[in-house]
């Protein structure tokens, strides 16, 4: 993926990939969303690797966004909210190392961004547990397979998508309306 001179990437993990690649793709601001795996221990995983759980992956999605249209800020304010990060390896019923929730930064100013606003999510209690959400530097992105991207975009009628990404969607068209792209 080349990236623009006016483009910044950060990769968040939360949970299913599809789900996270879906808001990103719809948000203002945000040029790309690419679901694919960071942070394991082998190269050039698959899917059914990943999905065993030994590789050390977690789903991720690749996030392009220009800056002077969106905040990193406002991406991670978006991340927080349309998935769980106080579960540790689980998001709903998707279980296992690779659904963990995370940040996997680029620069120390992403670093700091994410730390502040993981620390103000501690403070200000908005769940019942504790934020489990890992803060990482940004390893190699392998680029999950073509059928995984723009997934619910092409698939939004099979179950998963309509149990588990609309909701997902509709709150994040409900609480973000004036970033939705739309």
């Amino acid at each position: 993926m080349s990236i623009d001179a006016k483009e910044e990437v950060i990769t968040l993990g939360g949970g299913c990939f599809w789900c996270i690649e879906a808001v990103f793709n719809r948000m203002i601001g945000v040029k790309s969303a690419i679901s694919g795996y960071m942070g394991g221990h082998i190269p050039n995983p698959t899917y059914r690797d990943v999905c065993t759980g030994a590789t050390g992956h977690v789903e991720a999605v690749r996030v392009a966004f220009n800056p002077e249209e969106v905040s990193l800020r406002e991406i991670l304010e978006v991340f927080f909210i349309v998935h769980d990060p106080t579960t540790l390896n689980r998001q709903g019923g998707d279980i296992g190392t690779q659904y963990r929730s995370g940040i996997y930064f680029e620069n120390d100013a992403q670093k700091q961004t994410a730390k502040m606003m993981i620390q103000e999510l501690k403070i200000t209690n908005l769940w019942d547990a504790p934020v489990v959400t890992e803060l990482v530097a940004a390893s190699k992105f392998y680029k999950a397979e073509d059928y995984h991207q723009d997934y619910y975009q092409l698939n939004g009628g099979q179950p998963y998508c309509r149990a588990v990404i609309s909701p997902k969607m509709d709150k994040f068209r409900k609480l973000f309306r004036e970033k939705v792209k739309e």
